[in-house]
């Protein structure tokens, strides 16, 4: 997957993570994991469009790590939410979907990038 694409999936993950945020039950709880999940959840793009900036392959790697760090954070908030009661499993499946798929593709891209370095 090119750059772009990458880049226009994670803020498209971004925006549904937002607005799923917003349909969750009006409960403090509610109120502490919606604020989890759209932190890591935006964080993914984010430090993504770093990592494209990066100035090295070392560089890049370090800034993907936190890309893989945030996405599983994401997909464990995500998992929260259901195992709690606060959002049927059905109303985040493509969420966590996407999250999985992004989590698997950065795994990969930054064992590409180690292979490279070697």
């Amino acid at each position: 997957m090119d750059e772009q694409t990458f880049k226009i999936r994670t803020k498209r993950l971004a925006v549904a993570i937002v607005k799923q945020m917003d349909t969750l039950p009006n409960s403090r709880a509610a109120d502490v994991i919606a604020r989890q999940v759209i932190r890591s959840g935006t964080s993914i793009g984010a430090n993504y469009r770093a990592a494209c900036r990066a100035k090295s392959t070392a560089d890049m790697v370090n800034k993907m790590k936190i890309v893989e760090e945030e996405a599983d954070e994401t997909e464990y908030w995500l998992e929260i939410l259901v195992e709690a009661g606060l959002a049927p499993k059905e109303q985040i499946a493509d969420i966590h979907k996407e999250t999985d798929e992004i989590l698997a593709m950065t795994v990969a891209s930054i064992k590409t990038l180690r292979n490279r370095k070697s």
